[in-house]
């Protein structure tokens, strides 16, 4: 009896836990249609501005208003998805409805899965028309000639400081833009089709090699690195060859069908690459904004401190100051900056006057909003 009394509570146990399954299955069902319907009436919405915009000859990319319908949602969010998730959601939400009324074309350094090209997708989303070139020079070209509607190219690294071939870009080009920001945390995994004892080369960037610098050394000390265009292109290299290995994404493990052998082997857990979105218009303001600059000061002792003291009177913070060897015969330096603010707010506006009768020369490279970290 009592084996049978038990028999008959597990199996009303089991229809209990079968129609409980149901109705909440039944539950998703009935909310993701919901959802669907949702999604489109936002979608109509967006056509409509869409159709506005284009009246009035407005730009369809707006980087203040992206910016703002995701941080109403990160502050809105209360779980439980993560902020990520529901940004990642939302993003391609965004990137859906901006190409109904137009489908933006994007140059990137490639190939596909190259930290360029996850910083394309973070920012803006899968809904546009990739345009993968060979170098960060081409990204600029293809923006100049407008042939792409923007580019996305690396800024700085938190390890390894400035990317001098697009400082360099900006000095041959400083009509381009920036547009916007993308701040992505960058972690490094060795991919291989072969065990670590049997690897004698690995492929990857020469940035990425350095931000792992040290774990290669102790790791796969017998190896020799070599340097190649971009991370993407080490996965391809490291598919193809016996005994080689490459420093790349996870994404890029899938889309060549390596193995990860190890996973996040930069030496320093904060590394972090900004990417800046160049093009050529102008963006407005948001409250939460940064200004960047080109300028060069004359070559004579105290006039950068000079300079830079505008800043400090007017209390304004400078978040970013590089130094960059000046096309010119003599020994001079051009200096980029970002500044907090809008170029248009009263108070950056004055400041930039004024700082400006300390310069030879001063280019204002765009106002932006700034970006928080991707995850």
């Amino acid at each position: 009896m009592t084996r049978k009394s038990e028999g008959g509570s597990t199996a009303v146990s089991a229809n209990r836990a079968a129609a409980s399954l149901r109705s909440l299955r039944s539950q998703i069902d009935k909310l993701d249609l919901h959802i669907l319907k949702l999604i489109n009436q936002r979608a109509a919405l967006a056509a409509d501005i869409g159709r506005i915009k284009n009246d009035h000859g407005n730009e369809v990319f707006s980087p203040a208003r992206e910016e703002e319908v995701l941080q109403n949602i990160q502050e809105a969010n209360k779980g439980p998805l993560d902020i990520g998730t529901v940004r990642a959601v939302f993003r391609e939400i965004v990137s859906g409805s901006r190409a109904l009324q137009k489908t933006l074309k994007i140059a990137y350094l490639g190939p596909e899965y190259s930290f360029s090209h996850l910083a394309a997708v973070e920012r803006f989303g899968q809904a546009i028309e990739f345009m993968r070139v060979g170098s960060i020079a081409a990204v600029f070209e293809e923006v100049n000639r407008g042939h792409a509607d923007f580019g996305v190219v690396p800024l700085e690294n938190s390890t390894d400081g400035r990317v001098a071939d697009t400082l360099d870009m900006f000095l041959r080009l400083p009509q381009l833009k920036i547009c916007a920001e993308v701040r992505l945390p960058i972690h490094h995994n060795l991919l291989a089709k072969c065990e670590q004892q049997e690897i004698r080369r690995v492929y990857s960037k020469p940035q990425a090699l350095s931000q792992c610098r040290n774990w290669l050394s102790k790791n796969v000390p017998h190896a020799s690195l070599h340097e190649v265009a971009s991370t993407a292109t080490a996965a391809e290299l490291a598919q193809r060859e016996p005994g080689a290995a490459a420093v790349a994404s996870r994404q890029a493990a899938v889309r060549y069908g390596l193995r990860i052998l190890f996973t996040d082997i930069e030496d320093s857990p904060f590394n972090e690459t900004r990417f800046a979105v160049i093009g050529t218009q102008e963006c407005s303001k948001t409250g939460r904004d940064k200004t960047a600059i080109m300028f060069k000061v004359s070559h004579r002792p105290g006039s950068l401190v000079d300079a830079l003291s505008i800043f400090k009177q007017a209390k304004l913070n400078l978040t970013w100051i590089e130094s960059f060897p000046a096309k010119s015969p003599k020994s001079e330096y051009v200096f980029f900056a970002d500044l907090e603010g809008h170029h248009e707010d009263p108070k950056v506006k004055r400041a930039l006057a004024s700082f400006a009768e300390h310069c030879e020369e001063l280019s204002i490279l765009g106002s932006y909003p700034m970006a928080s970290v991707s995850n």
